[in-house]
């Protein structure tokens, strides 16, 4: 999956990509209202 423009992870700041159940995440521990998500493909039943 190709992680969109929109996302923005600043290193410096601490945010982390992660892939998680085919979406694309951007984390930070230490703010953790710091959080992005890009939609991923639907998931199947």
């Amino acid at each position: 999956m190709k992680v969109r423009a929109s996302i923005k992870a600043d290193r410096s700041k601490g945010d982390k990509i992660v892939r998680r159940k085919g979406r694309v995440y951007v984390i930070n521990s230490t703010d953790p209202n710091r959080k992005q998500r890009q939609k991923g493909p639907g998931r199947k039943k």
